[in-house]
């Protein structure tokens, strides 16, 4: 199982999203994806599927237990290209 966060980053504030700082959570495969999510306490609802890229949003506290359980931590350039990949594999 591969799955991946990038740094946090700062955002505007959002009606939708209550905190300023966030990462992605993402994956080689769905099923990976929501399996790992699922295990970080992170419910199903929160999933997206923006501009072809499924994620999950993770806090600071939620991006440190999914680093503790095993996810890669890439740069933003990394994950760009991880997501790149995938979207050729999903072509």
């Amino acid at each position: 199982m591969a799955v991946y966060v990038d740094p946090m980053m700062s955002w505007p504030k959002n009606p939708h999203w209550r905190y300023n700082e966030s990462c992605h959570l993402i994956a080689d495969r769905l099923d990976e994806l929501h399996a790992f999510a699922k295990s970080i306490g992170l419910k199903r609802a929160w999933f997206q599927n923006r501009f072809n890229c499924p994620h999950y949003d993770l806090t600071a506290a939620k991006r440190r237990k999914a680093v503790s359980l095993g996810a890669i931590e890439l740069t933003n350039a990394e994950l760009a290209k991880r997501i790149r990949i995938l979207r050729g594999k999903n072509d």
